[in-house]
């Protein structure tokens, strides 16, 4: 006969020995990201944007990019279609599949105007303003709200997921939150 203290040692052990091959999956299935971009939240926020920005016709950096997300990330763009929200969840691979073709045909170039991070321990969720022009010097296309889902391990910050919508005529961002740069209280 087992003893519960046997059971209760053994589900721990077995606890620690899922969590050290979840850790080693993760390992394994993405590359080594560069440290200076995972560092910090502001790092890893502003190295998102920076992949996919460029004029027509230069590459984008596919592989830089798939070293920011964890296994499983999510991506999901709303949109108000004719009054119906619509939502489109993929993941990273798949957002660089669709969208970074057309930024390196026609030139693109997201850039922050505002940022809010709310951080508890190791998790943080930013709220990112952004601004996108298909020329770094280019009109304002359209601005959105970008919400990033974050994490720390321990040694770098991963994204674990990311939400967004666009700014409409009868839905603008809130101007506060235009050139505000903070980081809320941190538990």
């Amino acid at each position: 006969m087992t003893s519960f203290a046997s059971v209760t040692q053994l589900a721990r052990i077995g606890s620690v020995v899922l969590a050290l091959l979840a850790a080693a999956k993760v390992g394994a299935q993405t590359p080594a990201a560069a440290p200076a971009d995972v560092a910090s939240i502001d790092a890893l926020v502003r190295a998102s944007y920076d992949v996919m920005n460029g004029p027509a016709g230069q590459p984008r950096q596919w592989r830089r990019d798939s070293t920011f997300y964890m296994p499983a990330a999510t991506f999901v763009a709303v949109r108000d279609d004719a009054g119906r929200v619509q939502a489109t969840v993929m993941t990273p691979e798949e957002y660089r599949r669709t969208s970074f073709p057309r930024f390196e045909r026609d030139g693109a170039y997201e850039t922050e105007i505002g940022r809010h991070i709310e951080r508890f321990g190791n998790v943080a969720q930013v709220r990112s303003v952004a601004a996108a022009r298909r020329a770094a010097d280019g009109p304002v296309q359209a601005r959105y709200v970008n919400y990033f889902q974050l994490y720390w391990d321990g040694s770098r910050w991963w994204i674990a997921g990311m939400v967004w919508d666009a700014e409409t005529a009868t839905r603008p961002i809130p101007a506060a939150w235009v050139g505000r740069w903070d980081e809320g209280p941190r538990f």
